[in-house]
């Protein structure tokens, strides 16, 4: 027994992870920076909010307190390069967090709360206002750039997929 354990070890093949110093993955390190980036932010409150008070409300206020570190121009409305993909000259319009980071930081801490102990059905990462927030982003932000995004069909059956590609060929 102890022969193949040796045997074992000289191939690697069994070592524990406590055996082995792991260096966390990118994605590890990012999840754990956004925690407790997270936790401070909660910290900071006037008063100080627990991680077990802590409320889909919570999420969308430090969602929209990032904005103000964020590099993507969003443009308004009213501004004259609205819609347009690669506007010609630079505006005044405001500078926010990408619909694509904010969904990827709200997977990590959804992630987080539950490895720190939360419950998946208390999870405020999870809750449909968040869902619906970053949708609204997403909305937003493309219309802003005027690049549509169109939700993708589930393809039910190949003769579904040849009407779609026909009615394509239509308006092309």
């Amino acid at each position: 027994m102890s022969i193949d354990r040796g045997k074992d070890r000289a191939e690697g093949s069994s070592e524990s992870p406590s055996d082995q110093p792991a260096t966390p993955s990118r994605y590890e390190s990012q999840k754990r920076r956004d925690w407790n980036t997270f936790g401070q932010y909660l910290n900071n409150q006037r008063p100080p909010v627990s991680l077990s008070q802590c409320t889909s409300n919570h999420v969308l206020e430090f969602l929209r307190y990032l904005d103000q570190f964020g590099k993507t121009k969003v443009h308004l409305q009213g501004c004259i390069f609205y819609g347009q993909p690669e506007p010609p000259a630079p505006c005044t319009c405001p500078l926010r967090q990408a619909w694509g980071s904010l969904d990827a930081l709200i997977g990590r801490l959804r992630a987080a709360y539950e490895e720190n102990g939360g419950t998946p059905e208390m999870n405020p990462f999870a809750s449909s206002a968040i869902r619906v927030y970053l949708r609204e982003v997403k909305e937003c932000q493309a219309k802003a750039r005027g690049i549509p995004y169109k939700k993708k069909k589930k393809k039910a059956s190949q003769g579904a997929a040849d009407d779609e590609s026909s009615s394509m060929m239509r308006f092309s």
